[in-house]
């Protein structure tokens, strides 16, 4: 084992581990934060992000560390989207008088632990990345503790989550016993000339408990209470970049590890897919809170992806991290909306607050207007890309994914509803009172993540389609 070798090939996670230690003696010492201290965590993300683009590929630590495109594209869009929730919270954070340097230590950490997921190359380092990052995101969750919700979401979160580990440790300790090693290229020869019935077993309790993770039915029960209970802007947070992540591991776990398995697995990831894509339909329906509806779109949202991921091949894996990053692109400028928005001195929340909206705030009515166009999948939106992608790949698989892709575009219909009922509530319905001067900072992340949403982003599949297609085949042979 070369150390050095190895070093290099997890400069990225060295960063911000390094980062983090920094700023939390940092913090410690000098009792607030600032400007300096944000700044210093956004450059820390972006030096990070920078190291994983240019870094060379390889395999480190004995193959639990994979350096590769695939990782290497997974991260550069996890620690930008880390760098504006660390903006965005600091921004909000600071105008209620409750900012503390932990939470930028945390987002650090949780981006830490992101990078591990993406990189993981056996099932000891993939449990440790979903480990850090998740202890980190059930802190953030609670972070307002003088906040009723906020803390039921924190403790929700956790409980639920030490759930999704156990199913995860099971699962790999079957696939370990069966399989006899944890190195996904062990697991993928091992399993070469047909898979065991114990390994079987053992797949299906990892798929459940990354299924916790990526809040998939039927395992998404905390969502709604964490989305509306934890603030705002980490909540934008949650619903992008730990998404991002755990779909990035799910793809390599699955096309690495049990590419031999494909038919198995295949059958168990539609299923979870279509049972998301109509919980997160039909329950969003019966929502009045924005951040609970968005609990179940981000649901719905997860199950398109997993029918591209179902699909295989380099197209099926391109289609649903091309679907993840322009849906965490849309999740977090909505989120930044709504951190920015406040009537009479309390959050906007609810479909009532608002009403009205493109009267008063035209820029940010017309932001929102864009996200739940692209999240309904409406052309030329960039959510109607992510759908087409994914859809594409499904037809070109074969009868199963085909009928799979057919039964969710019937669920975007329904879903089109409440999307559809937010735009006309703020363009045609009378304000209840006047909103608030939001600050600058959400503006402007809410204005950039609008710009790509809209048919800029056709500009942007020029290059994001060769690098994710690159991506893509890095594993997939």
């Amino acid at each position: 084992m070369n150390l050095a070798h190895d070093f290099m090939l997890a400069l990225p996670e060295a960063i911000l581990a390094g980062a983090a230690l920094i700023l939390l003696i940092w913090g410690a010492f000098v009792k607030k934060t600032g400007p300096v201290f944000t700044l210093a965590a956004v450059l820390a993300l972006a030096v990070a992000a920078f190291a994983a683009a240019t870094g060379q590929g390889g395999r480190a630590f004995n193959g639990a560390l994979i350096a590769d495109d695939w990782a290497g594209f997974a991260k550069v869009a996890i620690f930008a989207a880390s760098a504006i929730a660390v903006v965005l919270c600091d921004r909000w954070f600071t105008q209620k008088g409750t900012q503390r340097f932990e939470l930028t230590v945390l987002i650090i950490l949780a981006a830490l632990g992101m990078g591990i997921m993406v990189s993981a190359g056996d099932l000891i380092s993939l449990y440790v990345g979903i480990e850090l990052h998740s202890l980190a995101l059930y802190i953030l969750a609670a972070f307002q503790r003088d906040d009723a919700k906020s803390s039921e979401a924190g403790l929700k979160y956790f409980v639920l989550g030490a759930l999704s580990s156990g199913l995860l440790l099971y699962g790999a300790s079957l696939v370990y016993g069966f399989a006899g090693s944890t190195r996904f290229v062990d697991i993928a020869a091992a399993t070469h000339g047909g898979a065991h019935t114990g390994v079987i077993f053992g797949l299906v309790f990892l798929i459940c408990g990354i299924g916790f993770k990526v809040s998939a039915a039927p395992f998404h029960m905390w969502t709604p209470d964490v989305y509306e209970g934890a603030p705002t802007p980490i909540v934008g947070f949650f619903a992008g970049a730990p998404k991002l992540a755990a779909m990035a591991l799910f793809a390599r776990l699955l096309t690495e590890a049990f590419s031999s398995s494909t038919d198995q697995w295949r059958q168990v990831v539609l299923i979870v897919a279509l049972l998301s894509v109509f919980v997160g339909a039909f329950a969003g329906l019966a929502q009045s809170n924005l951040k609970r509806l968005w609990a179940y779109s981000s649901i719905a949202n997860i199950g398109y992806a997993l029918i591209g991921l179902a699909a295989g091949g380099p197209a099926g894996v391109q289609s649903m991290l091309i679907f993840m990053v322009l849906y965490t692109v849309d999740v977090t400028g909505f989120f930044a909306c709504l951190a920015a928005l406040k009537r009479d001195g309390r959050a906007m929340e609810s479909f009532d607050d608002f009403a009205g909206l493109m009267g008063e705030r035209p820029g940010l009515a017309l932001a929102i207007t864009a996200f739940s166009l692209s999240a309904l999948g409406m052309p030329p939106f960039s959510g109607f890309f992510g759908k087409f992608y994914v859809f594409k790949a499904a037809l070109a698989a074969g009868p199963l994914t085909t009928w799979a892709a057919i039964a969710a575009l019937v669920g975007s219909v329904v879903a089109a509803f409440y999307y559809l009922r937010l735009i006309k509530v703020m363009w045609f319905d009378p304000a209840p009172g006047a909103t608030e001067t939001p600050p600058g900072g959400a503006v402007a992340i809410a204005y950039a993540a609008a710009l790509f949403a809209i048919p800029v982003v056709w500009v942007a599949l020029t290059w994001l389609d060769p690098i994710s297609l690159h991506a893509a085949i890095a594993f997939v042979r």
